[in-house]
């Protein structure tokens, strides 16, 4: 028992002080920070662990692709000093704050990860001002919520774990209360001009209107049967 004892509160010191390194590297901050400090320390890294596919399409000026969803993330990773500061990101903040903890894990002494991920940089009127329009605009979407049926707009991504548990009811539901509500699926990634113009910040997102009119909104996982009663 007395060994058990001693092996216990061996594993439990570990596992507190490897907590403590972990949150003592990474530091979560916001998007207006951490653009301070990309300016402040340039030639830093600034990983962006999100698939190629995603970063083709946007990132921040200087970010290397490190996609956290590969099988070379460690390896990519590696390259760089452990002892200098490096910045990370993704999307909305679920695969950053996966791969800070690992890179912390790997020795690197000092992490910034982005806060709400590039949703949250965009929502801060961080990028680039661009005249083009990604996906549908403004006037297409307000078209979307002409109808004498409550519409329901659901913004997702691929990627996004939450997502993905809510795909399999939400499609079931277009068929089952299509005679009383619309419910229109949007790809987050592919229609990044009416996001900022909502300032969505946050997958999944879901919109309820009735008559044009916004009445009710929710950002997260939600349960069918607590969706349900919201309709």
């Amino acid at each position: 028992m007395k060994r058990y004892q001693i092996v216990l509160a061996v594993f439990t010191f570990v596992l507190f002080s490897c907590h403590g390194q972990t949150s003592k590297n990474v530091q979560t901050i916001t998007a207006a920070a951490f653009s301070e400090k990309i300016k402040a320390t340039p030639n830093t890294p600034i990983l962006d662990v999100r698939t190629p596919e995603e970063f083709a399409l946007e990132h921040l000026d200087n970010a290397i692709n490190v996609n956290w969803l590969g099988s070379s993330f460690t390896a990519d990773s590696q390259k760089y000093d452990k002892t200098k500061p490096v910045f990370v990101y993704c999307k909305s903040g679920g695969r950053s704050k996966q791969a800070a903890a690992k890179l912390a894990a790997l020795g690197f002494t000092t992490i910034y990860e982005l806060d709400g991920g590039i949703l949250k940089w965009n929502a801060a009127g961080l990028a680039k001002p661009s005249d083009k329009i990604i996906g549908i605009c403004s006037q297409e979407y307000a078209e979307l919520l002409n109808s004498d049926k409550k519409v329901l707009i659901n913004f997702y991504a691929e990627w996004c774990a939450p997502c993905k548990k809510m795909t399999p009811y939400l499609l079931q539901m277009q068929k089952e209360l299509a005679p009383k509500i619309t419910i229109i699926r949007l790809n987050a990634d592919e229609n990044k001009t009416i996001l900022q113009e909502l300032k969505i910040t946050e997958l999944p997102t879901l919109l309820l209107y009735d008559n044009k009119e916004l009445k009710w909104q929710h950002a997260g996982f939600i349960s069918e049967d607590d969706l349900k009663k919201q309709l």
